[in-house]
């Protein structure tokens, strides 16, 4: 207990899922909780729970694509808890499902603008708030896009956490001289309400694969993981446990990728 006592967390998305999970399991550690997510009612909902609990948590309202709103929303945690430890840069679409020859090029971008550019922002608007005394940054990408190509009409999704796991290995690089540690977490199929934000074409059955890929296939337990089990991960990678652990993938998905890959 206490892994994470007299820390700060920012967490995007923590409305629901994997950042509420992980918001959760910070503050149970002892972490000074910040909610930055577009929905008020989930994230009052997860900050009520944190500090009926016994922890101390305060939300902020920004949509992480919108730089002066993420911007915004950091500086005004940084000012309510008045440092900045770790941030967990969560928040993500899973959006519009399409083949590629018909995929509208505006829901191709709204992806990659809600979930490659809200991550940059993110880490882009808490370096100067962590850059004195150094912290972690660990952001979601996916087992989409690093292991995982087979999904039907997911280019625009498997583009963005490609690029999200990259960008988090530049910034690991780039950010080392200040004693920031940055991750990426690549979960599999796991139970949130990701799909809510999916939009799916009607020529989806067009695409068809060689060979027959299993959907449902999780070695492990055969059941997808659950957000407790992501968050656990993120606590690790948060805490001065990891302290020698930066610019590094690591996948939580009971060897799903390892069948389905």
């Amino acid at each position: 207990m206490n892994r994470m006592e007299n820390k700060v967390a920012i967490v995007t998305g923590g409305g629901s899922g994997i950042g509420k999970a992980s918001a959760i399991r910070l503050a149970n550690e002892g972490a000074k909780i910040s909610i930055i997510e577009a929905n008020e009612v989930r994230a009052k909902e997860t900050v009520e729970e944190i500090n009926q609990n016994g922890g101390q948590a305060a939300y902020f309202i920004a949509d992480i694509s919108q730089e002066e709103q993420i911007s915004t929303s950091i500086k005004q945690s940084n000012d309510k808890w008045r440092k900045t430890d770790t941030v967990f840069a969560n928040a993500g679409i899973l959006g519009t499902i399409s083949p590629i020859e018909y995929f509208p090029s505006k829901d191709w971008v709204k992806t990659i603008h809600n979930n490659l550019i809200g991550v940059f922002e993110t880490v882009k608007h808490s370096i100067p708030y962590m850059k004195e005394k150094g912290g972690s940054i660990t952001v979601t990408s996916s087992v989409s896009g690093n292991r995982q190509f087979a999904q039907q009409g997911f280019s625009a999704y498997s583009t963005s956490k490609a690029a999200i796991a990259a960008f988090a290995k530049m910034a690991a690089l780039e950010l080392a001289q200040y004693k920031i540690r940055v991750n990426a977490i690549c979960p599999g199929i796991t139970e949130t309400n990701i799909f809510d934000s999916m939009k799916q074409s009607d020529k989806l059955e067009e695409i068809h694969f060689p060979i027959d890929i299993p959907q449902n296939a999780v070695p492990l337990k055969m059941e997808p993981g659950h957000p407790e089990e992501v968050a656990n991960l993120l606590l690790f990678l948060a805490s001065d446990e990891a302290s020698h652990v930066t610019g590094t993938e690591v996948f939580v998905d009971g060897a799903e990728t390892l069948v389905k890959g």
